[in-house]
């Protein structure tokens, strides 16, 4: 995890992302992405030279009305001594069951997000943390440009005035390759996800769109991500 740890102090220090005095919402779903998020923030607050507090949150969509058992996430918690919170839901019977939607994940992420910041306020939260990474960062630019014909992307922080919450995304400089690498070898419990389009939505289109790029085009995720960056693409 040293070098996870590494990309995150960059981001914190390059972007501003944490002060002293902070209680910090790690939205944690189960997969790679978010434990390493989790296990990555619990180490570097050894070394960052920042006071700040974790909450972790796990938010259950109970599809099918089956909750999911996260005991891997809360002994994972115990051991990094962060606080753990499993707040079930009905978003997965509200989504599939009772509006049948075709295109869920719009929806979906909708939800989840006013959960998660009703949640992490009443936990005495200022900031939440998202386990995006390099590569969504450029699979969300491609998705903008392409569906929606606009340039843009996610920021790295972004200030939610309604809420009074700070959004926050310490895995931007990662690649996936190696955040999958580093929760191999450090043996983090994964969760799979339940959901039933997992692995057939539009991000993932794009995950494998430019897997061809990169195959024919080497390089060309790194040029699209340093462009970004270049550009001050959403405050990149």
């Amino acid at each position: 995890m040293r070098k996870i740890m590494g990309y995150i102090r960059r981001a914190v220090e390059e972007y501003g992302m944490l002060s002293s005095g902070d209680v910090v919402a790690v939205g944690v779903s189960g997969g790679k992405d978010s434990v390493a998020l989790l296990a990555g923030l619990a180490g570097v607050r050894r070394f960052l030279g920042v006071d700040f507090r974790l909450e972790a949150i796990t938010l259950d969509n109970c599809f099918d009305g089956v909750q999911t058992d996260y005991t891997p996430i809360q002994q994972l918690c115990d051991r990094l001594e962060v606080p753990y919170t499993v707040r079930r839901t009905d978003i997965g019977q509200i989504i599939f069951q009772e509006r049948g939607e075709s295109n869920p994940c719009s929806l979906c992420a909708r939800m989840r997000r006013g959960v998660l910041h009703d949640l992490a306020k009443s936990l005495g939260c200022n900031k939440i943390a998202l386990g995006h990474h390099y590569d969504d960062a450029v699979d969300t630019f491609i998705m903008n440009l392409f569906n929606e014909g606009r340039i843009g992307c996610f920021q790295p922080v972004s200030y939610l005035s309604r809420r009074d919450l700070t959004m926050i995304r310490p895995l931007i400089f990662a690649p996936e390759r190696e955040l999958r690498n580093a929760v191999n070898r450090a043996e983090l419990p994964v969760v799979k996800s339940r959901c039933p389009v997992d692995g057939c939505t539009e991000r993932q289109w794009t995950k494998e769109f430019l897997a061809g790029l990169e195959h024919t085009h080497p390089g060309v995720t790194q040029r699209i991500f340093g462009a970004m960056r270049r550009a001050h693409i959403s405050n990149w």
